[in-house]
């Protein structure tokens, strides 16, 4: 069991961390600190909520401290637990330049210490249904995947009146995507930018498309605020066929409901049969097939598992340097094109 303190009390820590974490079986969550204490989320029994960071920084019984503060301080207090001799797991975006995440990778190597970026979209159902979907061998040679994430939530780049890398579509949703397709596919040859500020300049990034060159393969990464009917979750194309995914992941849906994932709720996150994807392809034999593919199960919790087997098992990293430092180092370089 990991001796776990939480730095952020808000919406990161309270619907994408804790309900996992404690579904994990794996962490005792002993500390949580948040700047203010008036946060209106339902406090956890046993639990020592705290306005004071030395509770965190100078408590040697702590197995890990997770950093879920908004996006703009995470380099700040991934960096100060490192200092005080603290494992970290850090939300995404891990830190906004390639400069700063090779700087906390270095310090924690230095120190002997554990430092990994929060990446729990790699369970999402979609993207583990995508990579059964490419296994099966029924596309044939893969050619193209489209990657679509995409809100109809027009009020919030409507309200935004500056561009800053950390309220940017770029750093919070390209962060979940781009980290899959790494993940999968590895770093591509070459990245093909655009990106957009729909509403104008000055104005947020509200708006990516982004094309990653492997050998041939085209990945598409794209992303609107503005889209009233989304485009398909995942699109893949091969030599012998095609599979659509439209609609994404229920985790998060089933979360902004409050419905969580407990021994009460078995359904949490799982995909009704009209969710299921189609996969459409012809056989050795020139037959047409087209069939529904059982969406496998998405689990965030199955990230609390390996950083628990990194801390006391010794396994190699679930979200290796490496990767981090390739998507940092995308994002950073979208967002430059905007300034």
């Amino acid at each position: 069991m990991l001796k776990v303190a939480y730095i952020g009390n808000g919406k990161s820590t309270n619907r994408y961390h804790l309900p996992f974490a404690l579904k994990s079986g794996r962490v005792e969550v002993k500390t949580i600190f948040a700047r203010h204490n008036n946060s209106t989320w339902e406090r956890l029994a046993n639990v020592n909520y705290t306005n004071n960071l030395d509770d965190i920084y100078t408590d040697d019984e702590l197995d890990l401290v997770v950093v879920a503060t908004p996006s703009a301080f995470h380099y700040q207090y991934a960096k100060e637990c490192l200092e005080h001799g603290k494992n970290v797991l850090v939300e995404k975006p891990f830190a906004q330049t390639v400069a700063q995440a090779k700087e906390l990778f270095e310090l924690a190597q230095a120190k002997g210490l554990f430092i990994q970026a929060y990446q729990n979209r790699r369970f999402d159902s979609d993207f583990l249904t995508v990579q059964a979907v490419i296994e099966s061998g029924k596309l044939g040679q893969l050619l193209e995947v489209e990657n679509n994430y995409d809100y109809f939530r027009p009020e919030v780049p409507q309200s935004q009146s500056e561009l800053t890398w950390e309220n940017s579509f770029l750093y919070t949703h390209a962060c979940h995507t781009v980290d899959q397709m790494l993940a999968y596919f590895g770093k591509p040859n070459q990245v093909n930018y655009d990106v957009r500020q729909l509403l104008g300049r000055g104005r947020m990034n509200d708006y990516f498309d982004l094309d990653l060159n492997y050998d041939n393969l085209k990945v598409s990464v794209r992303s609107s605020y503005f889209r009233l009917k989304s485009r398909p979750s995942f699109v893949l194309t091969g030599t012998k066929g095609c599979f659509v995914k439209a609609s994404e992941d229920r985790q998060e849906q089933d979360l902004k409901h409050f419905y969580l994932p407990t021994k009460a709720h078995p359904d949490f996150g799982l995909d009704r049969p009209e969710d299921y994807g189609t996969l459409t392809y012809v056989d050795a034999a020139g037959n047409y097939h087209e069939e529904k593919v059982v969406s496998k199960v998405g689990d965030y919790s199955r990230l609390y598992e390996g950083v628990y087997q990194s801390l006391v098992n010794g396994a190699e990293k679930l979200v290796k340097d490496e990767e981090t430092l390739a998507q940092i180092e995308i994002l950073e370089r979208g967002f430059k094109l905007l300034q």
